[in-house]
């Protein structure tokens, strides 16, 4: 009676490790699908029972990677299946700040109407609106700004969004800041301005877009 016990004990472990391997497998090929960008391949795992939330190695989560990638129907497609909109990655990188990075307006957008928390910082304190302004593009810009965030808001060292703009020279984003109400007087806490970073960097087109802004001050 005893033995008949174990016996199907061990069949039991043995079906449940045999289940959690097959997990494992299947997750580890959603991440490759979602990276081929193999929207049909990733609609049959998730069918099959893969997690939308599975991570790589580096914490990335198949949504992090649709929306670093630029891919919308898969990043939707993840969304309808469960994945967490503000799940980061292992350096604290979220979806939002991956697709704002890229410049992918259209994730942006999807993401925010998901309910993607604005206010996260990754492990060196940027945030979305940080890599919008620095990196992406004027229509990231504008999306979070329509999502609540303060054209103004302080960010770490009391930067702005119209500084890292102005950082990288990206002169269709410091116009837009500018016309929503960006102050280009204010300044960080070594004491620099948006106009003086431009100027350190070199952006002539945007040190004359400046200049312009704080003469009408």
């Amino acid at each position: 009676m005893k033995a008949r016990h174990l016996g199907s004990a061990l069949l039991l472990v043995c079906a449940c490790t045999i289940t959690a391997a097959q997990q494992r497998n299947i997750n580890f090929d959603l991440l490759q699908a979602v990276r081929s960008g193999s929207e049909a391949s990733v609609r049959d795992l998730l069918d099959q029972g893969a997690s939308p939330n599975t991570r790589n190695r580096l914490g990335d989560t198949p949504l992090n990677s649709a929306a670093r990638n630029g891919n919308l129907a898969m990043a939707r497609l993840l969304l309808e299946r469960g994945a967490d909109v503000n799940l980061a990655n292992l350096a604290r990188v979220t979806p939002l700040m991956s697709a704002a990075f890229g410049g992918h307006a259209d994730i942006v957008k999807l993401l925010l109407e998901a309910k993607a928390d604005l206010r996260p910082a990754d492990r060196v304190d940027k945030t979305a609106m940080i890599y919008a302004a620095g990196n992406g593009n004027a229509e990231c810009v504008q999306a979070l700004l329509a999502a609540g965030i303060d054209v103004n808001a302080r960010y770490a060292h009391d930067a702005t969004a119209l500084m890292w703009a102005a950082a990288y020279g990206k002169d269709e984003n410091v116009r837009l800041l500018l016309s929503r109400g960006a102050d280009p007087s204010v300044r960080d806490d070594r004491g620099e301005s948006a106009l003086s970073i431009a100027q350190q960097e070199k952006h002539s087109g945007t040190v004359a877009l400046l200049q312009a802004a704080v003469a009408g001050k």
